[in-house]
């Protein structure tokens, strides 16, 4: 009988050793879509966030006033690579149709798989901040990642980006400069994936970012806009507020798994 129940007591102590914890985690991309979805998920275990020197200085005073909002510490983690200028040259290239932009894969995508692998004994729970519109890139992540509970908030409650940013107001956060500015997202300084507006509005808000873009282009004949270089773009081209130009969220490389 002893033996019975040392052994029962034994699978006991290996079924609960088998057990993983739920970890609910949130990928906020100094954007405000993102910090809305995790405000509104709630109960969120681990909020990170990953910086690219790329960045608006800005982001971080976001991050520190969600942070502040929260009453708990977003983690900052990083690549080697650290901006787009150094992965991109790491990679051979820019940005290619079907295959996306190497800063993606190298500054967003290895971080992320790092930081998988290191939780692998969780049970995660991924808090997305796709919004109404959105509901396509949903659908895929859930496809593409079956081994992940995800959430979608902002689909959930019927968000759009605008109502985010409504909220965020009311929240008394002030949200990241570039939008002020004129961007529809909090895209790093330059974002590789931007069209032929948002590139001549780089042009006149940040030259040095524009002329440095160009540059790379030509040393890795490799262009950001497919079938142009930049160098040969005209100032009067594009509409900035009729491209399609997602937040370079976390699932960004999703296009070119």
């Amino acid at each position: 009988m002893r033996a019975i129940q040392g052994i029962a007591t034994a699978l006991a102590i290996v079924f609960v050793a088998d057990v993983k914890q739920n970890l609910r985690v949130c990928w906020i991309s100094a954007g405000v879509s993102s910090f809305i979805a995790g405000w509104l998920a709630g109960n969120v275990d681990e909020w990170i966030y990953i910086d690219i020197e790329d960045q608006h200085p800005d982001s971080m005073r976001f991050i520190k006033d969600c942070e502040k909002a929260i009453g708990k510490e977003i983690k900052i983690l990083s690549s080697e690579y650290r901006n787009v200028e150094n992965a991109c040259r790491a990679g051979g290239f820019i940005n290619r149709p079907k295959i996306g932009a190497y800063c993606t894969k190298y500054l967003k995508k290895r971080v992320r798989q790092k930081w998988e692998y290191e939780h692998q004994d969780f049970d995660i729970t991924y808090i997305w901040g796709f919004d109404l519109k959105e509901k396509h890139r949903a659908e895929r992540t859930v496809e593409e990642y079956p081994q992940f509970t995800h959430e979608f908030p902002l689909i959930e409650h019927f968000l759009s980006k605008q109502d985010c940013h409504a909220m965020i107001e009311n929240l008394g956060i002030k949200r990241p400069v570039m939008y002020d500015m004129g961007y529809p997202n909090n895209n790093c300084v330059g974002c590789v994936k931007g069209g032929m507006g948002y590139w001549n509005k780089i042009r006149k808000d940040f030259p040095e970012v524009f002329a440095k873009r160009a540059k790379l282009e030509r040393d890795l004949s490799s262009s950001c806009i497919n079938g142009i270089y930049l160098d040969e773009l005209e100032p009067d081209r594009g509409n900035m507020e009729m491209e399609i130009f997602p937040d370079c969220s976390i699932m960004c490389y999703l296009s070119s798994e």
